[in-house]
């Protein structure tokens, strides 16, 4: 509705990722580099965490990207349930006949990673959400890293979580899997200085100047925290009641009513006044 009114070309704070509008603040930057040259030096397991809403679907949608042209990747968006589950989602991932039987699932998946080795283009694995994998199906992941030949490894694997997964993997019943992961990377919430390169950086990509001020851009950060998420939500509704106030630059008013609208953004400002 605000876009035409302030000369945008689109959307400048949509909640899906978009790898196109990627700005490079150091956490993802870092995590996407580790990411990538572990998987070059055949490193095995990689583990990538990061508070909600830090950005854990961009990286790992610009980590797929950088990968794309020399492995054969299985991307796993939802976390699997069951061995099983987690089995029959690889093989459809890796183009298996549906046919195979639950117990040759495993088998058939280690002679497609031996084909894709071949090939030279060995398989990774990116599996999201893995915080919420039952314990069994942690240690199923485990056991894939170790299907390997005398010269590599033929199954990578790039975990992604929130911070319960280090708190799943510090349990002693953890402690194989944790031995296997050979890099981590954190996401971090955003800086102030990050924080308002990026909203600048998202409507310079949309065609516009800096519509947000200083002050209004250290609110957006105290409110959210430097997470994007909310940082979108913020800029989002600051736009949308400047526009219906007419307004041609984001107002302070505006800022004010976005985060009295948006609770845990409200709650960080209240607890910001309180300890100062």
């Amino acid at each position: 509705m605000y876009m035409s009114h302030f000369g945008l070309n689109a959307a400048p704070f949509s909640l899906t990722p978009d790898t196109r509008c990627f700005f490079g603040v150091r956490s993802h930057v870092d995590a996407i580099n580790t990411c990538v040259s572990a998987m070059e030096m055949g490193e095995g397991l990689v583990k990538v965490t990061g508070e909600v809403g830090t950005g854990k679907t961009m990286v790992c949608r610009l980590v797929l990207k950088a990968l794309s042209e020399s492995f054969t990747l299985v991307f796993l968006p939802n976390p699997a349930n069951t061995v099983a589950g987690l089995h029959r989602l690889i093989a459809d991932e890796l183009g298996i006949d549906e046919q195979v039987t639950e117990d040759k699932l495993l088998g058939a998946i280690q002679q497609a990673a031996i084909a894709a080795a071949r090939d030279e283009k060995p398989v990774v694995i990116l599996c999201d959400e893995v915080q919420a994998m039952p314990d069994e199906v942690l240690e199923a992941i485990r056991l894939l890293g170790n299907l390997e030949t005398e010269q590599r490894k033929l199954i990578q694997l790039i975990m992604f979580g929130q911070p319960e997964l280090d708190e799943r993997l510090s349990q002693h019943s953890m402690r194989q899997l944790l031995q296997r992961i050979s890099f981590s990377a954190e996401l971090t919430p955003l800086s102030f200085a990050e924080t308002s390169a990026y909203i600048d950086h998202r409507l310079q990509e949309q065609g516009v100047s800096p519509l947000f001020s200083t002050w209004a851009k250290r609110r957006i950060w105290v409110a959210s925290q430097g997470i994007p998420r909310l940082v979108h939500q913020l800029c989002h509704k600051s736009l949308l009641l400047s526009f219906g106030r007419g307004k041609r630059r984001v107002s302070a008013h505006a800022v004010r009513l976005a985060i009295k609208d948006t609770p845990l953004a409200r709650k960080h400002s209240v607890l910001q006044a309180v300890w100062g």
